[in-house]
């Protein structure tokens, strides 16, 4: 007879941490490895590879979100809360979604770089840059992998788990769409306080609004992490375009 673990208290509160600590983690295996192979200011230079640094906290997220499930008696897929019976409803929800998403995504994006920097020039030239060719092509990887990690582990894994925990699903709304703003803060990590703010605050407002509908509905998981992926494409390009 088989048994269904519940899941582990902390587990939940861990995986909020867990990629803005992984993303830490591999920037610094990354420094490492440039210091190794000569480079003068590794640290520095590690900042321009956070593609590749996202990349591999994506495949370590969906290894342990598949684990985190298998415990619990369920399935990765349970996560998206997918339901054929809605198929076209839910696409057409989401399509609105994305309208209204785009601007709440890039306005904070121009507001803050002006506010911080004087210009989106600045903070731009600090996130791409660019890398080896081969390490460009590998990056088409990251809005691959990126779908089903990062809102699955923010909305689709800890928000629900910590409603039931808190009994206060609109506080662990909260609490996700924060941790999920917050991770972007070691995207790549700059020590400049003024880059901190300005990763953490131009995601703030999509990630309370994403959260917000994900909450409301939950089978708008499964369409929401398309188009992130989708939006995300274009930032390998960029780096692309500046590697070749």
């Amino acid at each position: 007879m088989s048994t269904v673990n519940t899941t582990p208290k902390a587990a939940p509160w861990i995986m909020l941490i867990e990629r803005l600590l992984l993303f830490l983690l591999f920037q610094l295996v990354v420094a490492g490895l440039l210091l190794l192979f000569g480079s003068s200011s590794p640290w520095e230079d590690s900042q321009g590879w956070w593609l590749l640094t996202v990349l591999a906290t994506n495949i370590v997220t969906i290894y342990l979100l598949v684990r985190l499930q298998q415990y619990e008696g369920s399935r990765y897929r349970d996560l998206f809360n997918f339901k054929r019976s809605t198929f076209w409803k839910d696409l057409l929800i989401t399509l609105l979604i994305l309208i209204v998403a785009i601007p709440i995504a890039s306005f904070p994006n121009l507001w803050l770089s002006q506010l911080l920097f004087g210009s989106s020039e600045a903070p731009f030239e600090i996130l791409f840059r660019p890398i080896p060719l081969w390490a460009a092509l590998l990056a088409f990887l990251m809005p691959l992998t990126i779908a089903f990690a990062e809102l699955p582990t923010y909305f689709g894994y800890s928000m629900p788990r910590l409603g039931t925990s808190l009994d206060r699903p609109w506080l662990a709304w909260l609490i996700s769409s924060f941790a999920l703003a917050l991770q972007h803060i070691t995207i790549p990590l700059v020590l400049d306080p003024l880059f901190i703010t300005y990763r953490f605050g131009m995601f703030l407002p999509f990630a309370l609004f994403a959260g917000l509908c994900i909450k409301l509905r939950p089978s708008l998981l499964t369409y929401i992490v398309v188009g992130h992926a989708l939006i995300d494409l274009p930032l390998v390009l960029i780096v692309l375009n500046m590697s070749i």
